[in-house]
């Protein structure tokens, strides 16, 4: 039976958002004029995005929705993946100032390993990799079963997922968000990429978890409905955040052109 009163506590996971939060407590607070300069205020909305990243991270993975992803649902499991590499992360990179980034972006010594990193083709090459690596069934399974896996899934996709919003909505005055045109591309080419693992998991005439296949039935849902749910899921909601942030960078790249144009002479 489901124990919807179930909350993870294990100390990797709550431990390592603690560790998190103090770090960015220690940088904005103590440390922030040492890093900013003096006089530098406190950075109240970056600070309430990054820390709402935190919970909606740990709602998305220590919630009892883990409970009914890990033992029950794919589409479960899937919405906790959609979590984690949307609003999650983008919170995440939204609550980061440049002048906490540059502790890493501002080092000499990472500024050639960090410009390839950060070079969209990267980004999505690693976010596509990743998030198709852990949807191969032995790997899938095997975090469904160890729960050390598991949570190593869970930071890494997010790991992944700061990758692939990187090139839209970096911090970093060193490492730039790329032009509005290549934004556009980028996100076209991560869909495109993405597609092989949606089509393998929405199109496979077989259960391709077994954990899911005997599970226990706590809604209608077939296995196989639940396959197919969980891979338009991936589809449709990956889809939807690209084309909205497809939408975005268009409209800020025209409205950029029309500084650029200047105002018009009337005839």
């Amino acid at each position: 039976m489901i124990e919807w009163n179930h909350w993870h506590n294990e100390p990797i996971l709550v431990g390592g958002l603690i560790l998190l939060g103090w770090l960015y407590a220690v940088m904005t607070g103590p440390l922030r004029n040492r890093l900013a300069g003096p006089d530098t205020p406190y950075p109240r909305r970056k600070a309430f995005s990054f820390y709402s990243s935190l919970v909606v991270f740990y709602l998305g993975v220590g919630s009892p929705l883990d409970q009914v992803a890990e033992r029950y649902l794919f589409s479960a499991h899937m919405l906790q993946h959609q979590i984690i590499i949307y609003p999650a992360a983008l919170l995440f990179l939204f609550g980061l100032p440049d002048w906490v980034v540059r502790v890493v972006t501002g080092r000499p010594s990472l500024q050639a390993p960090l410009r390839v990193l950060t070079n969209p083709v990267i980004c999505g090459v690693i976010y596509t990799v990743v998030i198709s690596a852990w949807h191969l069934p032995l790997l899938y399974d095997w975090a469904l079963q160890n729960r050390v896996v598991h949570i190593l899934e869970h930071f890494s996709m997010f790991g992944a997922a700061l990758f692939y919003w990187w090139p839209l909505c970096s911090p970093s005055r060193e490492f730039p968000p790329t032009s509005y045109a290549w934004r556009m591309l980028y996100l076209l080419g991560v869909v495109i990429g993405m597609t092989p693992v949606f089509a393998y998991i929405t199109f496979s005439p077989d259960i391709l978890y077994p954990t899911y296949e005997y599970a226990p039935r706590i809604t209608s849902l077939s296995a196989a409905a639940d396959q197919l749910l969980a891979g338009s899921m991936m589809k449709l909601v990956g889809m939807a955040v690209a084309m909205t942030a497809f939408a975005v960078s268009f409209y800020q790249w025209y409205q950029q052109s029309e500084k650029s144009a200047g105002p018009r002479t009337a005839r």
